[in-house]
């Protein structure tokens, strides 16, 4: 596996599961949110978006993290593997809620309360994000592998040694050094 895309709802595990298989496979990891959101809090043009993200998607190597449902289809294209994280809206939540006030290497800045706007977000992308991601995925290229976990659980049971996407992406099943 050269290029792996981590998808799901905020908060259901993307980054950790990102760090985990860089960890097994060596490849470069990159996570959206970095190239969408500014430290301050701000973000930049979609047209800036676009264009890094096409670059990135490009490369030959990479583990991507995040969603971002307009440019999904790119990636969709272009990965070898989709992993997908439908885990349920609390387990979500809670993860959002564990993160704040902890730096992360995975946002440029550190979340100091849980915004309103963004849990009504997360509370509704079962509905309103997850079918049109589940069509997309639905459209990958035949090569293409996608692994659905549903649990953190199942996330950490898959990355350890002999777990489903550690015999996937593990070179001769062994962790690169």
């Amino acid at each position: 596996m050269r290029r792996v895309a981590i998808v799901g709802s905020p908060g259901s595990g993307k980054s950790t599961l990102a760090r985990r298989l860089r960890e097994i496979t060596g490849l470069p990891l990159h996570y959206l949110d970095t190239l969408w959101h500014l430290p301050d809090g701000g973000h930049v043009t979609q047209d800036e978006f676009d264009t890094a993200h096409g670059r990135l998607v490009s490369q030959e190597r990479w583990i991507i993290d995040g969603t971002y449902l307009g440019t999904l289809p790119s990636r969709v294209e272009r990965a070898d593997l989709i992993v997908l994280l439908d885990l349920p809206l609390e387990t979500c939540l809670d993860g959002i809620r564990a993160r704040i006030g902890r730096p992360r290497e995975d946002l440029p800045w550190q979340e100091t309360e849980l915004d309103p706007e963004f849990a009504r977000y997360v509370e509704r992308f079962p509905d309103e994000q997850l079918p049109r991601i589940r069509e997309l995925l639905s459209a990958r290229p035949p090569e293409c592998r996608l692994v659905e976990l549903r649990s953190r659980e199942e996330a950490e049971r898959a990355t350890a040694p002999g777990g489903c996407l550690w015999r996937l992406v593990a070179p001769g099943g062994r962790p690169a050094t």
